[in-house]
């Protein structure tokens, strides 16, 4: 699992978390954890109860729904420092919208969600730094569902025809 000072170097190698206060890393360090997972190893289902969220430190993590008609389908892949589960930082959202696998051998921080919410609560200079970054990951993820979308709604070209 890893100590709090293991989380917090871990932490202090991710280039968001930069912009904290050393003191913000470290009340996060206290609410997280190092967590290794076996390729193949599930680390939450859609549905599950929003418990925490996790940054990848090394390995790669995929997230998946299921499609009526189609079963699961995996819509995006995680690499090194991306966030996944972001939407536990939400008050709203008390269920996982996805699932996540490791897709190989991966670690993670693992953050409990709501006593990250308490703390950007408690401190609003660092909710502004953990919110900004919960909306530049659903920024890129809207991206990547808008491309994904396009793709499947895009129509053949019609051939021309050259005279």
């Amino acid at each position: 699992m890893g100590t709090q000072d293991e989380v917090y170097l871990e932490l202090r190698k991710i280039p968001w978390f930069r912009e904290l206060k050393d003191e913000h890393l470290r009340q996060i360090a206290a609410i997280s954890a190092i967590r290794h997972a076996r390729a193949g190893e599930v680390l939450f289902r859609e549905g599950d109860r929003q418990d925490n969220i996790y940054v990848v430190i090394a390995g790669r993590v995929a997230l998946d729904m299921f499609m009526p008609n189609r079963g699961k389908v995996r819509f995006y892949t995680c690499e090194e420092w991306e966030v996944v589960g972001w939407s536990g930082v939400t008050p709203e959202v008390h269920q996982r919208i996805a699932g996540a696998v490791a897709v190989i051998e991966t670690t993670l921080i693992a953050t409990d969600a709501e006593r990250l919410r308490q703390l950007c609560e408690a401190d609003h200079d660092l909710g502004y730094l953990v919110m900004r970054r919960m909306a530049n990951v659903v920024a890129s993820r809207l991206v990547v569902t808008r491309l994904q979308l396009l793709d499947m709604f895009a129509e053949p070209l019609e051939p021309k025809n050259v005279d």
